[in-house]
């Protein structure tokens, strides 16, 4: 069985960008089919696995991770052999330039192509390229010749190795790999007194959909989500504070942009961190989002909450997410799961 920083390394490195999720897919169902009682596949691709529980008066509970990430897609062939691309999920226009890139189903090598330094006039070095200037170079010759290497629709990722740091780990796609890794690690462990619905989620990058479609069919009493949230721990020339910091434990979500976290579940993880000495911190509350965002409306509504990986950069070709944080995140899921019970949700 793989170690969790192994699956997390095969994990970063697989390409999935949204609506194409399959090779992560197999990963996570490799992963965890020894370990469910059952597991399947919806139409939009989500895999669902079921665990049963240990008690008697079981509730159902949902802990989603979503399988895609952002990326590129081909949208079209330049005379000369570029390909055109648009971008698939959040992605800064300044993170793109210059950047290697894998493109297509045999992951053919790339970049995107850029002005040099020594051919620009004027204002150009300090402006930001935006990316309907910007093409993919992957050493075609002609039109035709590119048309060959990628058809229109096809996907491309960064091309970023995953390296471990010893205190923290450097890869693409921790958001959300990361707790994808967590929540593979979550059902390996020992079954709990309810009944666990383990869902990686796809197409989160472009409007939380998986999760809808899961929660519509899991219909749980109450929802976790474990994603990666981003680290603004940075100096900076104003006194700011962080919403998240690497090194101070996975980040419990009260307040985002689509979702109001339940307080119940929020009070179950922070009295679990306590309790257990699992560090966690608060992120702060406002802005970005989660599949929690669709779940917590599906049917007649399902109380949920978010508990995050800070990570530095993420939605750019390289992020940086602390080892401790990333180990801490199931420890501390796991910590709250153990404490929930039926009387949790009663109002």
């Amino acid at each position: 069985m793989k170690q969790t920083t192994e699956l997390l390394k095969e994990l970063s490195e697989a390409v999935g960008v949204s609506g194409q999720e399959e090779a992560v897919r197999q990963i996570v169902y490799e992963a965890v089919k020894a370990h469910t009682d059952e597991i399947k596949v919806d139409a939009l691709g989500n895999l669902i696995t079921f665990k049963q529980g240990q008690g008697r008066d079981r509730l159902k509970v949902m802990i989603a991770a979503h399988m895609d990430e952002v990326g590129l897609m081909i949208t079209g062939h330049e005379s000369k052999g570029g390909l055109n691309f648009r971008t698939v999920g959040g992605i800064l226009d300044q993170t793109l330039a210059a950047k290697r890139v894998q493109v297509g189903p045999d992951r053919v090598p790339g970049v995107i192509g850029l002005k040099p330094i020594h051919l620009t006039r004027g204002g150009e070095s300090t402006k930001v390229v935006k990316k309907d200037s910007l093409v993919i170079d992957v050493g075609a010759k002609s039109e035709d010749e590119a048309k060959g290497i990628a058809k229109i629709g096809d996907m491309a990722t960064f091309l970023t190795p995953f390296v471990d740091l010893g205190p923290t780990f450097l890869g693409k796609a921790f958001d959300d790999r990361a707790g994808c890794a967590a929540l593979i690690e979550l059902v390996r462990g020992e079954p709990f007194a309810f009944d666990l619905y383990a869902v990686f989620t796809v197409q989160e990058e472009v409007g939380l959909r998986g999760a809808r479609v899961a929660a519509y069919a899991v219909e749980p009493d109450a929802a976790f989500v474990m994603d990666c949230t981003p680290a603004n721990d940075m100096p900076k020339k104003k006194d700011v504070s962080p919403n998240t910091m690497l090194g101070k434990g996975p980040a419990i979500y009260i307040l985002g942009g689509r979702t109001m976290s339940d307080r119940r579940l929020v009070d179950l993880l922070t009295k679990a961190g306590d309790e257990d000495g699992i560090p966690y911190q608060i992120r702060q509350p406002g802005g970005g989002g989660t599949d929690a965002g669709s779940i917590q409306l599906t049917r007649a509504g399902v109380p949920v909450v978010s508990v995050s990986v800070p990570g530095r950069y993420i939605h750019s070709p390289a992020a940086i997410i602390s080892r401790d944080d990333f180990e801490n995140l199931p420890r501390l899921v796991r910590a709250a799961l153990s404490r929930l019970t039926r009387d949790t949700l009663e109002r």
